[in-house]
């Protein structure tokens, strides 16, 4: 009762602090989204690949793009007992031309084997079915940035030798999101791969695919790691590893990730400094106030009560305002600007900001608990 009293006698002030707590809001939890949409345009395509494990060159640093995977070590893979399915994939870059000058949209073209791990499930149209057609799939970021749809056509750009080169291709399906190096992706047959990726020179065409990285399915998956180093014993040149491992290894990812943590943070320790240093202020100008509820009966626990519930509803005001916002404001965004809210990213978010109200409060609850009432009154020294 007496908290509410005095939230509803001075809400101009209290309106102005959860209005600053709503900012801290939005600022952790925009950070929070970015580090997660990040985090997937970097690793979404590994994230959801249908392997248990993945094959590198050895000594490439897990770099798909540096990693080749010839025929010889192809062959060695094939004959390791515990191998149930094997994928190669074909990793490169493309552009979605035709669509405007300011709307060509750079993609990752991922070629594999039809009917082997590498692809994506398909939520609207269908499979590749034909190795040798120039069709594709592609991902629902490339569809929801260009409104293209099952159906229709597409032309990419490639560059081999020191030409573009142009390729008509129908789409026939469209997955769900499978980013990869920050660009959304497009899957076509290995063949097709092989033909439309870019060349050091043009005319290499008909050429059998050197995969970058090839995708494991295990018929025992209960040991990953023992699986990993028995097939790195079976077969020379090869560095095998879980998809967890493999985009953490993405160049950039762990130091991304911990730049954006960081500012987390220290935007959390900046959070609890100021619900701090406000409620202090608060503590200080009502001691006065506190002395004379104390000097009429009220406990120490009615007082502690009193100044926690204060803490509580204006983190909770603050924090539920500044997330309605973040969320208004998401509506607003570029498709292209990579923020991604997921239930555990928004969740640790919030918990954390409810958390630092009552922490940054901590000393104006002790500071209320030590009044003494003739002093604070001004009868006593």
């Amino acid at each position: 009762y007496l908290s509410i009293k005095e939230i509803w006698r001075t809400k101009s002030r209290f309106l102005l602090f959860g209005l600053v707590i709503a900012l801290i809001t939005v600022l952790v939890v925009f950070i929070a989204g970015l580090a997660e949409g990040l985090s997937a345009a970097n690793k979404e395509y590994i994230e959801k690949l249908d392997a248990d494990l993945i094959v590198f060159q050895e000594n490439v640093d897990l770099s798909s793009i540096s990693s080749r995977i010839d025929g010889s070590t192809l062959n060695g893979l094939k004959r390791v007992e515990n191998i149930d399915q094997l994928g190669p994939v074909g990793l490169s870059s493309a552009t979605i031309v035709g669509l405007g000058e300011e709307n060509n949209v750079d993609v990752s073209l991922i070629g594999y084997e039809l009917g082997k791990p590498g692809g994506a499930a398909v939520f609207e149209g269908e499979q590749l079915r034909r190795s040798r057609a120039f069709e594709t799939v592609i991902d629902g970021n490339v569809a929801q940035r260009t409104g293209i749809q099952v159906g229709e056509e597409i032309v990419v750009k490639t560059i081999q030798g020191t030409e573009e080169e142009f390729f008509t291709l129908t789409v026939v399906g469209i997955s769900d999101g499978r980013q990869y190096f920050f660009q959304p992706a497009i899957f076509v047959s290995s063949q097709l791969w092989e033909r439309i990726r870019p060349q050091p020179t043009s005319g290499r065409f008909g050429q059998s695919m050197t995969p970058n990285i090839v995708a494991l399915q295990l018929k025992d998956n209960s040991d990953l790691e023992r699986a990993a180093l028995e097939i790195e014993r079976e077969v020379e040149g090869v560095e095998v590893v879980d998809r967890i491992t493999a985009y953490e290894a993405a160049p950039g990812y762990a130091e991304q990730q911990g730049t954006l943590n960081t500012q987390r943070a220290f935007t959390l320790l900046i959070g609890v400094l100021v619900i701090g240093g406000f409620f202090q202020i608060q503590t200080l100008q009502k001691i006065p106030n506190i002395g004379m509820l104390k000097a009429i009966g009220a406990s120490n626990r009615v007082v502690a009560q009193s100044v926690v519930f204060q803490i509580m509803a204006i983190t909770v005001f603050g924090v539920a305002l500044g997330s309605l916002v973040t969320l208004l404001l998401s509506f607003g965004l570029p498709a292209g600007i990579p923020i991604q809210f997921t239930g555990a990213s928004l969740g640790s978010a919030l918990f954390s900001l409810l958390v630092i109200g009552p922490i940054g409060g901590l000393v104006s609850v002790r500071m209320a608990i030590k009044v003494e009432p003739l002093v604070a009154l001004g009868l006593s020294s």
